[in-house]
């Protein structure tokens, strides 16, 4: 950052400041978290993450991995021929859809 920009944001701050907008945000008074292991990854995808965990959004990829775990438990209690095949088919289903979510994202991400 250029001097330059980094007084402008300095006096922008200190406005702000004495105008009263920085009064009652949330985590005022307090120490800001702890975010050294986003330290070498890209401060954007840190943000986007922080933002949608901030929102309670969990990506699609996360919501699938429980439904798939969930099924492969009821599986495994599972006698009935019948329903057995159903829930085998269930569950593959759910795994291509995982995989369909998590190529998704790594391709995104490169």
């Amino acid at each position: 950052m250029t001097r330059t920009t980094r007084n402008l944001a300095e006096r922008q701050i200190l406005k702000a400041r004495a105008e009263g907008q920085l009064d009652g945000l949330q985590g005022e008074g307090q120490p800001l978290p702890d975010r050294s292991g986003e330290a070498m990854s890209d401060p954007a995808l840190a943000a986007g993450h922080r933002i949608m965990a901030q929102a309670g959004v969990l990506p699609e990829e996360f919501t699938l991995k429980k439904e798939l775990d969930a099924a492969r438990a009821d599986y495994s209690n599972l006698t009935d021929p019948a329903a057995r095949k159903a829930a085998m088919a269930r569950i593959a289903e759910l795994e291509m859809r995982y995989n369909m979510a998590r190529d998704a994202r790594r391709s995104f991400m490169r």
